[in-house]
């Protein structure tokens, strides 16, 4: 089995391009005494892989120049030598941006009986909606009652954050980036407010939502959105810090909010926060999580590239606001 695969050609410089990247075909093994061949059918791109394009200490391990990225993806096992895997079982595994490959089964999840369409385990039912999860409930502590307002609401991350604030009887306030963005917000997903950041006073908008005040701000974005909502907090307020998109392609370093000082009068929690630290939970999220998804609860969209030759265009997507929801990659 041949497996095309995409690697890193060169350090971008601001928003990544196609002549970043390159595709190689490689010849697989076949599959030794205690491994598997998988094929993969969906990967994932994600934000925070933008980080990783940069030579520099961090929380994961940068991306080297001409070897094969990696990123989480779901794979079905077509040949097995291994004595817990079978021909047919789907895996989840952090072997994407390429089509297949060999394992010793190390790093991989066997997913057991799929409840939802497999690429759901890399959005709503994966490390997204994870995020989602544990940086709303633990992090942030919502409490019943509550307002929230998310940024990049419409995203994988945030569209599960507003959804989960309702499903636990809060209010929640949304921005995103274009009006049908804002439409499938509330109505869709039911957020009580959004709105289109390009529109406009960031705080007005916050507050024509959430007049009292945000107790928790779920931030994405960074920048102008983190310091409008400073200024929106009711006291005792909660910030998990989720993400930064607004700068992940700045070429120099971006001042902070001016406003920090805020979080003093106010007794504010500003929390940075990585998914991987709240594995504990995973059990708990995958109950709650499926359970909401398969009832109707909380619903997901996805935003569908197809073939490996595409990863990079939909990775480039993720900056230009051209996802609804997770953004995947389809293999067949």
């Amino acid at each position: 089995m041949n497996s095309r695969e995409i690697q890193l050609t060169r350090r971008p410089t601001g928003l990544p391009t196609a002549d970043d990247f390159k595709i190689v075909e490689v010849d697989l093994p076949n599959p030794k005494e205690g491994e598997v061949l998988v094929q993969n059918v969906s990967l994932t791109v994600d934000p925070y892989m933008r980080g990783r394009m940069v030579d520099r200490q961090s929380y994961v391990p940068g991306f080297q120049l001409n070897e094969t990225l990696t990123g989480g993806a779901i794979g079905r096992v077509v040949e097995s030598n291994h004595s817990d895997y079978r021909e047919g079982d789907y895996v989840e595994s952090h072997l994407g941006w390429r089509e297949g490959f060999v394992s010793s089964a190390r790093g991989l999840r066997k997913l057991g009986e799929l409840r939802a369409p497999a690429s759901a385990y890399l959005g709503v039912l994966g490390m997204p909606g994870m995020t989602a999860y544990v940086g709303l409930l633990d992090v942030g502590e919502l409490k019943e009652g509550e307002t929230v307002f998310v940024s990049g609401a419409a995203g994988a991350v945030g569209s599960a954050v507003g959804q989960i604030a309702k499903i636990k009887n809060c209010k929640a306030v949304g921005s995103a980036g274009s009006a049908e963005k804002v439409r499938h917000l509330t109505e869709d997903l039911g957020f009580d407010h959004a709105f289109d950041y390009h529109d406009g006073h960031l705080e007005r908008q916050i507050l024509t939502g959430a007049p009292q005040g945000i107790d928790v701000y779920f931030d994405n974005v960074g920048g102008n959105h983190l310091q409008a909502a400073l200024n929106c907090m009711r006291p005792n307020g909660r910030l998990p810090l989720c993400g930064a998109i607004s700068q992940y392609n700045a070429t120099e370093p971006v001042p902070g909010p001016n406003n920090l000082a805020n979080a003093i009068g106010s007794q504010l929690t500003l929390k940075g926060f990585i998914v991987s630290n709240y594995n504990e939970r995973r059990a708990d999220f995958m109950r709650d999580m499926t359970e909401w998804v398969i009832s109707g609860r909380l619903k997901y969209r996805e935003t569908v590239y197809e073939g490996i030759e595409s990863t990079p265009d939909a990775f480039i997507g993720l900056f230009t606001g051209a996802n609804t929801g997770k953004m995947i990659v389809n293999l067949g």
